[in-house]
């Protein structure tokens, strides 16, 4: 620990006396520093043991001795030191009295002890303190480094929290909590959370100082990884300011756990070219191959039911990188979970293959439901929705086998988001649901209308009912009677008004794709009435 003033009156060449302030020698000394100036408190930072003889003083004066004390106090000087036997054989009682009536420690230096001999014994406690801070720095720095290769960051972060005398948390990209030590401090480190969102908004390195939960501790948060976006944090809670010890410890143990968490850019190139490799595999039908490449890596995700996520951002992407950000999101849950999950970039689109009812594929529903709902504000205000954000489709469960078919449902459910101005669409959705709401697209509307056109022109001559003839003819599946009945005319009108319809169109109805084309565009344009 720094000297203080009780280590420097027992110090036993220094020979100082103590007059006024014995209960306060526990203080540390930053420095001793010698003035004889009327007021130099402009010199002062707050800490020192000021040395004077009084030479520009007039230290018998009460009143002066009262303002030159109160001078000192309030500029932070721990001690004064009065050196007798030079201009004043003893401390006068004025510069006493004053002393004690402010609580200033002052200390009586023999004629015999130099004030170099106090200002080197100042310097050397010092400097011992420091080389001691330094070598358990180092201490701290080597069990760090042990706990982490040994136990991994979990080891590390038991060991950080031991050489605080405190607590520590770890939290992945997506701010969620990974690890704590010891265990009691999870509750306390998950209350941090909308914290350490915050320091991740900012430019990495980071940091900020907290007040723990209920005023309870001081947390430091850390920003762990080295590019623009942070990939984890580290928290540290300890009831005071780290000593220069804890500070080195700390340090440490953001190098060790950025070193642990940020994988270098060319591992991390690597496996994505590997997961390219893997998933161009599975897509041309070469599971066998796949599962050869795949190794340890991705292997247990190919012996399970899969989903395959096919995303991109639209035509006018917001700021920020959403792609990026649901890769975070997805890669974050499956490691929490302990899941394999392979994220491949593949150009301006993003491909998952994750286990099917997983935490990845959780997380992917959670977080486009939250775009969904910030989506759904915006359009309530009167903005555009951002419907040309990120845009997602998800397959149906599949296996290896069935790859290449699971790679075009999702591109399906991702057309069909697109179209609806949905974030996110599963393909099971598109098959419980119906075909009717598809046909609200503009190309499908004008296909109809060129179809139908003759049809409403001929009716709107007032000549017949050939529309509305045709929709009940589809609707009973050709029946002539059930129609005619429906429409409430014989069913001999009703055979006249269809060979109308085809001699107008220049299609045989007994054609059952005509057929098929017509009450598609019989429904199309009912959407758009």
């Amino acid at each position: 620990m720094p000297p203080t003033l009780a280590s420097l009156v027992h110090h036993s060449t220094l020979k100082l006396t103590v007059r006024a302030g014995e209960d306060r020698l526990d203080v540390p000394v930053r420095w001793a520093h010698v003035s004889e100036l009327a007021d130099p408190v402009p010199y002062m930072e707050g800490g020192e043991l000021l040395l004077i003889t009084a030479l520009k003083l007039d230290a018998e004066d009460p009143q002066a001795m009262r303002r030159y004390v109160k001078r000192l106090v309030g500029a932070g000087v721990v001690g004064l030191g009065f050196a007798v036997g030079v201009n004043y054989e003893d401390i006068p009682e004025a510069l006493v009295d004053a002393a004690a009536g402010e609580g200033l420690p002052l200390l009586e230096v023999p004629r015999r002890t130099p004030f170099l001999a106090i200002s080197k014994a100042v310097s050397a406690a010092i400097a011992a303190d420091q080389y001691r801070a330094v070598t358990a720095g180092f201490a701290a720095q080597r069990e760090l480094t042990k706990q982490a290769l040994t136990d991994g960051p979990e080891g590390l972060l038991s060991a950080l929290a031991s050489q605080v005398d405190g607590w520590a948390a770890l939290y992945d990209a997506s701010g969620a909590v990974v690890a704590t030590a010891p265990e009691w401090a999870g509750r306390r480190a998950a209350r941090l959370t909308a914290d350490v969102e915050r320091l991740r908004e900012r430019p990495a390195p980071a940091s900020s100082v907290v007040g723990g939960p209920d005023n309870e501790d001081r947390v430091e948060l850390h920003s762990l990884g080295t590019g623009r976006r942070p990939r984890a944090a580290l928290a540290v809670g300890t009831a005071a300011a780290p000593g220069t010890a804890e500070r080195y410890a700390v340090h440490s143990a953001i190098a060790l756990l950025t070193l642990t968490t940020e994988r270098s850019r060319s591992l991390r190139a690597a496996e994505q070219r590997l997961g390219a490799a893997v998933l161009r595999m599975l897509l041309a039908g070469e599971p066998d191959h796949a599962r050869a490449v795949a190794g340890d890596l991705y292997g247990s995700l190919l012996d399970a039911p899969f989903r395959m996520v096919v995303a991109e951002e639209g035509r006018a992407p917001a700021e920020g990188d959403l792609l990026g950000a649901l890769a975070e999101v997805v890669e974050s849950a499956a490691a929490r979970a302990g899941e394999a999950v392979l994220v491949v970039p593949e150009g301006e689109r993003l491909v998952v293959l994750a286990v099917d009812g997983g935490a990845a594929v959780g997380a992917c529903g959670e977080y486009t439901a939250g775009l969904e709902a910030g989506r759904a504000v915006g359009e309530q205000g009167g903005g555009s929705g951002g419907e040309d954000e990120l845009v997602v489709g998800v397959s149906a469960p599949a296996g290896p086998v069935a790859a290449a078919a699971a790679y075009k449902q999702a591109e399906q459910a991702l057309s069909v988001a697109r179209r609806r101005g949905r974030v996110c669409v599963e393909h099971e959705q598109l098959a419980a649901g119906s075909v009717v709401p598809l046909l609200a697209d503009d190309a499908v509307r004008a296909f109809a209308d060129g179809l139908l056109r003759a049809l409403y022109e001929h009716d709107a001559t007032g000549r017949g009912d050939l529309v509305a003839s045709l929709r009940a003819w589809l609707s009973r599946h050709g029946q002539w009677d059930a129609a005619a009945a429906d429409l409430g005319v014989h069913r001999h009108t009703l055979r006249y008004r269809m060979r109308r319809v085809e001699e107008i169109l220049g299609r045989s109805l007994d054609d059952p794709d005509v057929r098929m084309e017509l009450w598609l565009a019989l429904k199309a344009t009912s959407t758009e009435q």
